[in-house]
């Protein structure tokens, strides 16, 4: 771990901010009209805390470090700057496992915590640090885990069905879309994990050394981006299909380095990031209010303007029967979830903590 390049006098805290600030809006979407399903995310929530949140506590508890003032204090500074910039209500619990693999996760759906693993320890430096644990926050403070256990929970019950064709098939769609919004979830976050340390040159290496290790001085900015335009404008057609191939059958639930290098750059090149460090921001208090179909306008519009900006020629050939299909979820869900005019605002908006 290195020293830090932005002195901590220089962040700026984000007093009662929504997640839905730093959400993608496709992610956004579907977080909001799951919160509408009264109660549903509260029982999900419980279930989830009786017995897998428990267990995996207590299995971290027992094999890994927990972070403190007197164990990785470094690391547990971090995390409660971050959480005060985000003005979490409550503190997550940070667990350090032993593990060469860089990785981090936020598990828990009542009172989420964080693990990350040594092998990202050792390949960031503070401020990349301090941008993953950012973005780990913004898992907690968005109440991802609560649906992410759904799709545990859903693909579970995949496997019991596989025997039953029409019931399979019905199964898998709502899986592929829940993934698509995992995905998108991921989007979110780093975007989280920016806001949270305020050093958007400390995000960009994060994502490469992850990609590519911690040689920095063999690593450059310009060309990682170069691979994702190369890798967005493939050739033909047939390129196209397997990339949609390689992310939607394998069930990834992470979009690709590249993917998510050139989605935060743009996102911070477009003025949203500087707009919510100036206070320009949705506050929690106004959450119960937000209308679904009103997001879910948003959640289609960001996948036409991501399709326009794609050179992809497989995105182009079906541009028009995904932007009809766009149309109809938001008509959908809408009728599910309120009327257009008012958004439905009764139902269990979700803990901001979860």
């Amino acid at each position: 771990m290195q020293g830090m390049t932005v002195p901590d006098r220089a962040r700026v805290r984000l007093p009662g901010i929504s997640s839905r600030a730093y959400e993608h809006p496709a992610d956004r979407s579907a977080l909001v009209a799951m919160r509408k399903l009264t109660g549903f995310d509260v029982l999900l929530r419980r279930l989830a805390s009786l017995f897998s949140d428990r267990s995996l506590r207590l299995d971290y508890l027992a094999s890994s470090v927990r972070a403190s003032q007197e164990q990785f204090p470094h690391l547990y500074q971090l995390l409660l700057d971050g959480s005060s910039i985000l003005d979490l209500p409550e503190v997550p619990e940070l667990f350090i496992s032993q593990d060469p693999i860089p990785n981090a996760m936020t598990i828990g759906a009542d009172k989420p915590f964080i693990v990350v693993t040594t092998g990202l320890v050792d390949l960031l430096d503070t401020e990349e640090m301090r941008h993953v644990i950012g973005h780990e926050l913004g898992h907690a403070l968005s109440g991802h885990a609560v649906y992410r256990t759904m799709l545990l929970y859903l693909r579970a019950l995949a496997v019991r069905l596989a025997w039953f064709a029409i019931g399979y098939i019905g199964l898998r769609m709502i899986i592929a879309a829940m993934e698509e919004w995992y995905r998108k979830s991921e989007l979110s976050c780093d975007r989280a994990g920016m806001l949270a340390g305020q050093d958007p040159a400390a995000g960009r290496r994060a994502l490469m050394k992850i990609a590519g290790g911690s040689r920095m001085s063999e690593l450059s900015h310009d060309e990682f981006h170069r691979q994702a335009q190369e890798y967005d404008a493939v050739p033909d057609v047939r390129e196209g299909l397997i990339k949609f191939l390689q992310l939607t059958a394998q069930g990834n639930t992470h979009p690709y380095a590249v993917i998510r290098f050139a989605e935060l750059d743009r996102w911070v090149a477009e003025g949203e990031y500087e707009s919510i460090l100036a206070g320009d921001y949705p506050r929690r208090e106004d959450d119960p209010d937000v209308s679904v179909g009103e997001e879910f306008k948003a959640g289609a519009k960001s996948y036409q303007d991501s399709w326009g900006r794609s050179a992809d020629p497989l995105v182009g050939l079906f541009k028009g029967v995904a932007e009809g299909a766009a149309g109809a979820g938001g008509k959908l869900f809408s009728g599910l979830f309120g009327r257009p005019d008012n958004g439905g605002t009764g139902g269990s908006e979700g803990s901001p903590s979860d």
